[in-house]
């Protein structure tokens, strides 16, 4: 095993930890900003540097089909090919091949390619493969992934399969010396908003030994209470001393009451997709820069997170760039976005030290509760 996870300090069932790769450490809870393709929207390695997040996320499916596994290998893996040296997360693909309506029987996903129609198939152990040929740091086994509210035959067929898929996963991983690659191997959680369901296919997971296991099939859609009770149905059954991974989360609610369960990692592409779209996230809550109110704002996106990387900026400049058009306008805001929500994680942290944690949570709901949009991914993350 390759990566250790230490528990550093605990607030109820919230836990501050130290994740420890080959590659060096990061601290939890933490939030990983999704570069699906290789990059993060807009952003390249020297912003990554500059932002300094934990990990960043890349997606298996995008890559093999653009540019081309074999392309990423020959170039060094995703670090060396994105000049990215920090910690990388690849996601099996499995939530985009399970968008497209794929053909999909126990033993893979047959499936048409987004970008050329072209037919491929994935299986556990083809996955494990292409990801180790990517190089990341943290891989994911691939997994079923129905829409939550799908019905119980369809969420019972998932949690059978995903649980002999992950047995197969893991077994092609260790055959392939993936720990000899620096690598680590995480599982994934399925069962819908089933609490039984849950507790099943988390026992049948564990049972399998990952290096870490992900919570999947969640924040796509379902209300917030649905989610976070399906999540307290699951985190107690996932061990206490490994990671425990809430896939496709980022909202500012949903975040710092799943820390409160006892979530350590998250992503999203909501801070990317809502500041190409003119949204900031702010200790006020949304801001839409493109309204009109701010055409002549002198204040920076967010006065009260001077730490920002568009700090330097007013609302009307920012605002002006949107309206005529300016690439570097989404790239500002992405840079606060992302900023913003790694800072809020690390404000979680503080709180479960001094265990204050209740404090955040009841401040992010005064803001956010009621306003937080669907993280759910879309089929391109």
């Amino acid at each position: 095993m390759t990566l250790r996870f230490d528990v550093l300090a605990q607030d109820g069932q919230a836990r501050k930890g130290r994740i420890t790769t080959p590659r060096g450490s990061f601290t939890t809870p933490c939030f990983m900003p999704v570069g699906t393709r290789a990059a993060v929207r807009t952003l390249d390695a020297a912003d990554l540097e500059a932002l300094n997040p934990p990990v960043v996320l890349a997606n298996t499916y995008h890559l093999m089909m653009r540019p081309g596994t074999e392309v990423v290998r020959q170039m060094g893996g995703v670090h060396g090919f994105t000049g990215w040296s920090g910690h990388v997360l690849t996601d099996s693909g499995g939530f985009q091949v399970f968008s497209l309506d794929p053909k999909v029987d126990d033993d893979g996903a047959t499936f048409q390619s987004t970008y050329d129609g072209s037919t491929h198939r994935f299986t556990a152990e083809r996955v494990v493969d292409v990801q180790l040929q990517l190089g990341s740091d943290i891989q994911m086994a691939f997994d079923v992934c129905p829409p939550s509210d799908a019905l119980a035959p369809i969420q019972r067929q998932a949690v059978d399969r995903t649980a002999a898929w992950a047995a197969r996963a893991r077994r092609r991983f260790l055959e392939r010396g993936g720990h000899g690659f620096g690598a680590s191997q995480f599982g994934i959680v399925q069962g819908g908003l089933d609490s039984q369901l849950r507790a099943e296919s988390a026992a049948r997971t564990i049972e399998v030994g990952f290096d870490g296991y992900a919570v999947g099939g969640l924040s796509v859609g379902e209300r917030q209470d649905r989610m976070l009770a399906a999540l307290a149905a699951t985190t107690p059954h996932l061990p206490a001393d490994q990671p425990r991974y809430f896939m496709g989360l980022g909202d500012p609610v949903g975040l710092v009451e799943s820390v409160a369960l006892g979530v350590d990692m998250f992503d999203c592409v909501l801070p990317t997709r809502l500041a190409r779209h003119g949204t900031a996230l702010t200790g006020e809550g949304r801001l839409n820069i493109t309204n009109a109110s701010f055409a002549a704002d002198d204040q920076p996106i967010d006065p009260d997170f001077p730490a920002s990387p568009a700090a330097r900026h007013s609302r009307a400049y920012i605002r002006h760039l949107f309206n005529v058009g300016e690439p570097s306008a989404a790239r500002l805001l992405t840079l606060h976005n992302v900023a913003w929500l790694l800072a809020l994680m690390e404000e979680a942290q503080r709180a479960i030290e001094a265990g204050t944690l209740h404090e955040v949570r009841a401040r992010v709901a005064a803001v956010w509760s009621g306003s937080a949009e669907s993280s759910a991914d879309s089929v391109v993350r």
